[in-house]
């Protein structure tokens, strides 16, 4: 996810409230900034302020749009008349919601363009034992209830969404962390032995060496 919205205070809440669905979250404070992160990272959703310093939410918008591909726009504004609504959405935004709103429906609706974002996934991840329910954060393995953390069960997500394919450390770094990570950490290598223990005997996630991590 991508977070632009000028009010540092609300931006910082946005994205930590992100973070507590299993979104890796990026957090920008202008239109530039946002066009810098949108040029080397690829993002599912931006939540994106209309009202921004130096580039415009609506320049901003549209530069998505122009770029293709899936990533999709939920505007934030404080215009809450019909006209202005129609104006976003006109734009190429997904979605659009007035402020002052309710953090828990703003995860709604960016949970709701992440399953437009890409490939349908499935309401239940099942695979080797392992029953993930990733829309109320439940791990069951052999019917046993598994608590993660966040990150633990971001990457298990990953790791059942590839059925079977092997995922590089590097896709996870980008898929559950955000961009401020350091490329060369191990956080992959601890997160995944933590993991391990977590779900159990026997093991069921591999290390295919030299390329990453796969759910046999």
């Amino acid at each position: 996810m991508l977070v632009v919205e000028d009010e540092d205070v609300l931006a910082d809440a946005i994205a930590e409230w992100l973070r507590r669905e299993a979104f890796a979250v990026d957090v920008a404070y202008d239109g530039d900034a946002a066009l810098e992160r949108l040029g080397v990272n690829t993002y599912e959703v931006v939540v994106l302020d209309r009202d921004l310093p130096v580039v415009h939410g609506d320049e901003v918008c549209r530069a998505i749009v122009d770029a293709g591909g899936e990533t999709r726009v939920l505007m934030l504004t404080a215009a809450a008349a019909v006209r202005d609504r129609v104006a976003g959405l006109a734009l190429g935004a997904d979605d659009y919601l007035v402020k002052p709103f309710a953090l828990v429906e703003l995860a709604a609706r960016v949970h709701a363009l992440t399953r437009r974002a890409g490939p349908v996934a499935p309401p239940t991840l099942r695979r080797a034992g392992i029953v993930v329910q990733p829309a109320r954060r439940e791990v069951h393995r052999d019917g046993r209830l598994v608590p993660l953390t966040r990150k633990e069960f971001a990457v298990l997500v990953e790791l059942l969404r590839a059925d079977g394919a092997v995922v590089s450390a590097e896709d996870l770094l980008e898929r559950a962390w955000d961009e401020h990570i350091d490329p060369f950490t191990n956080v992959v290598r601890v997160t995944m032995m933590k993991l391990r223990r977590k779900l159990g005997d026997p093991q069921v996630v591999e290390t295919v060496p030299g390329v990453g991590y796969r759910i046999r």
